[in-house]
Formats: C-alpha cells, sequence, structure tokens
C-alpha cells in the first residue's frame, strides 16, 4: 500500500509531500501491519520536497496576497495546515491559499483561471503556467472553459466549482482525476512540455511495474479569475 502525507510549512512557503512505500519506510512511520509481498515489490517510494512559487512577478496582486495568507497562516498555533478532501472528486484535496469574495461558479458557466501546473513524477516540474501564455499586448491570458463541459480534467472542475472569484487553491490531483488520455484540457502549449508530460504519465513500462498511482499525480495552484454566466 503506498501512502500519501502532506504537510505545508507556509513560513518559508514550501509544500513537502512523501511517498511513503513499505519496502523502503518503517514500519512506524504507519499503522499497516500486513502489506502483500506483491506491494514490497513495486518501485521504490518517490521522496519529493518541492518549493512551489505560487505566482510570478507578473501578478503582483496575487503574489502579495498569497504572502499575507500565508504570513497570518504562520502565526496560528498549528505547525502543519492540513489538505482537505472534496467530497466525492476521487481524492482530490486542496488547501486555501486565499478564499475569494466574487461570485460561485454553476455548472455551465464560462470560468477563466490563471494556474501553475506541476508533475510529482517529475520532482515538481513545471509544465505549464497561463502566466506564459501572453497575448499581444504581453498581457498573460488566463485559462477558460465551460464547467461541465467534460473538456478539462476532473480534478480540476472539482476545485474550481466550488471556488469564489478572487480566490487562490493549492489542489493536489490524484492520477485518477488527472489526465486519462492527450486530448485533456488543460494541454500545454509548448509541444517538449508537452511530449514531456504525456510520455511520463503514460509511460507502458512504468504502468507495467505498478507505479500508476504516482506517476500522473498533479499540483495545481489555481486562481479564479471570472465566472461568466451562460
Amino acid at each position: 500500500m503506498v501512502m500519501m502525507m502532506f504537510q505545508l510549512r507556509p513560513h518559508i512557503h514550501i509544500l513537502q509531500y512523501q511517498y511513503y512505500h513499505p519496502s523502503t519506510t518503517p514500519k512506524s512511520a504507519y499503522n499497516i501491519n500486513n502489506i502483500s509481498k506483491c506491494r514490497r515489490r513495486e518501485a521504490a517510494a518517490l521522496s519529493v520536497s518541492l518549493s512551489l512559487l505560487l505566482f510570478p512577478s507578473s501578478s503582483s496582486s496575487s503574489s502579495s496576497a498569497v504572502a499575507s495568507t500565508s504570513a497570518s497562516k504562520s502565526s496560528s498555533s498549528s505547525s502543519e495546515l492540513l489538505f482537505l478532501d472534496i467530497p466525492n472528486s476521487g481524492g482530490v484535496k486542496v488547501l486555501d491559499l486565499r478564499v475569494g469574495s466574487g461570485d460561485v461558479p454553476l455548472h455551465g458557466n464560462q470560468v477563466a483561471i490563471h494556474y501553475y501546473g506541476r508533475l510529482a513524477a517529475k520532482q515538481g516540474w513545471r509544465f505549464d503556467s497561463t502566466y506564459d501564455h501572453k497575448d499581444e499586448n504581453g498581457e498573460s491570458v488566463p485559462f477558460v472553459f465551460v464547467l461541465g463541459s467534460g473538456k478539462v480534467i476532473l480534478g480540476i472542475e472539482a476545485a474550481v466549482k466550488s471556488m469564489k472569484v478572487g480566490g487562490i487553491r493549492r489542489v493536489i490531483i490524484p492520477p485518477s482525476q488527472g489526465y486519462q488520455n492527450t486530448s485533456q484540457e488543460p494541454i500545454p502549449p509548448n509541444f517538449f512540455d508537452r511530449q514531456r508530460l504525456f510520455t511520463t504519465i503514460f509511460n507502458p513500462t512504468r504502468l507495467a511495474n505498478g507505479e500508476g498511482s504516482t506517476l500522473g499525480t498533479l499540483i495545481f495552484d489555481i486562481e479564479l479569475v471570472s465566472v461568466r454566466h451562460q
């Protein structure tokens, strides 16, 4: 059995998460006594510590908001901030970095978001960011989609539909709620980034070795920019 633990240390703005595997982890790390032999032969656990930049300098207002939010949370008596499971989402976990004050999107609404997308299996490699998508004036172009259209990976839909405009949320998306094929959005516009992303997630050899539970795990930092009622 593979167990996932999440920890955010707000005072240094680092998200840490580790995959614990029976073959490499002491029994004191978890309360499971009976581990099947086939699980013991699975690939060694992925152990990653990511320093995730929330939003780039091109979005100074978001950066300031996230920084102030993290600073206020760091003064809390709790040393850890836990991700929360979204009910009926298939295991999507979220941490609100800033709660918005605008509209909550409804099924069929057109929403615009900014995001950073990262791949856990590549040590938090950033495969895409809407802040790199520029228009003719050099302005960052948000990603726009219709909520409930089925064109976007389920983990993003699950996270966005419970946000308010202006909110910023960090999202951990398990493989079952991430990319199931190469046509699901958002798709990195850069060919090499796109190729690296999909050849990692859908690597047949590693999938055959039982690594599917780690290959497709995604980390998104999402800001809900606007909602347009259809």
